[in-house]
């Protein structure tokens, strides 16, 4: 089959891989720079920050199968146990590099076309001789046998609406929550203990993350992730003043150190707010296979999106 997937996050790129290695004849479309969608990971000077997913758990043996070989690479690497005081002794791991170098092996020999941004999903014509025909925003096309669509469920219905692909309505009112960052660049160390992360710290922050203490990176480098209540109240900030309103609420964790450089991020669809029971879900009564998958199925961590990304492609394999 030629299949095109459209999205180059972990379940994109996973299911991907499966098809591929299937014999299958795989695109994947991407509108990023790089793949990895929240796997990712920027450099600010000689600071080097992980910005979208801090870390990741194994709480599968699917999942830990996969986990295993980078692991042993050295790719893969145990984080800590925990962030508080006293930690509970479950693994979470990160990435040598920031956690989009996973994202850039796992693409190793795939077609990922980035910067690519697909416009619109229709159904093949005779003359193409396909199910599917995916257009980009560059005014191109591919025709494609087979579509894999990972992208938030908003996106992919918006793509899917001249396709005439209906979605069960509980995937349509998938809501989820946002989360706005800030990057810092700092002259020394900020204040944050061993580990070098802190889960939830205070009423305004998910987590603060010191990258020079969690191994990727070479200066320091502090992450900075709003929770989702301030960051719905502030999305429409001017990028000044929620920078400013960041920085206050993380002083006590920049301590004394001299922020050389800030950068704001933000995750319009970071976390889904429901789940779709099972980890994808097929269309029925259309001219080619269409599955959709993504952490709104098999849940929103790293390893849902995984696992996500398997199911689909073993829908399409049958």
């Amino acid at each position: 089959m030629r299949v095109v997937v459209v999205g180059a996050g972990l379940a994109g790129l996973t299911a991907a891989r499966q098809l591929a290695d299937a014999g299958h004849q795989v695109t994947v479309f991407d509108k990023g720079r790089s793949p990895g969608g929240r796997l990712a990971t920027r450099r600010i000077g000689t600071g080097r920050f992980d910005h979208g997913a801090q870390f990741f758990t194994v709480r599968s043996d699917r999942f830990a199968a996969l986990v295993a070989p980078h692991i042993e690479t050295g790719l893969v690497f145990e984080w800590c146990r925990g962030f508080s005081a006293e930690a509970d002794g479950y693994p979470r791991y990160a990435v040598r590099g920031g956690m989009n170098a996973w994202a850039k092996v796992l693409a190793r020999g795939l077609d990922v076309r980035c910067s690519s941004l697909v416009f619109a999903i229709r159904r093949g014509s005779a003359a193409s001789g396909a199910a599917w025909d995916v257009a980009l925003d560059d005014g191109s096309s591919v025709a494609a046998d087979a579509l894999v669509v990972t992208c938030p469920l908003p996106q992919s219905y918006s793509l899917l609406v001249s396709a005439e692909v209906t979605l069960p309505e509980e995937l349509l009112r998938t809501e989820y929550d946002r989360t706005v960052a800030l990057l810092l660049s700092l002259d020394r160390s900020p204040a944050v203990a061993e580990p070098g992360g802190l889960n939830n710290p205070t009423d305004r922050l998910s987590f603060v993350a010191d990258n020079q203490r969690k191994g990727i990176s070479d200066a320091p480098a502090l992450t900075v992730h709003a929770n989702a209540a301030w960051s719905e109240e502030h999305w429409d900030d001017a990028p000044a003043v929620a920078i400013e309103a960041l920085l206050t609420a993380a002083g006590e964790y920049i301590g004394d150190a001299l922020v050389l450089e800030a950068q704001l991020k933000k995750w319009r669809f970071a976390t889904p707010r429901t789940l779709w029971p099972e980890p994808c879900w097929t269309a029925a009564n259309t001219t080619g296979p269409l599955v959709l998958a993504g952490d709104a199925f098999a849940g929103p961590r790293i390893e849902g999106a995984v696992l996500s990304g398997l199911a689909a492609a073993a829908a399409l394999l049958g």
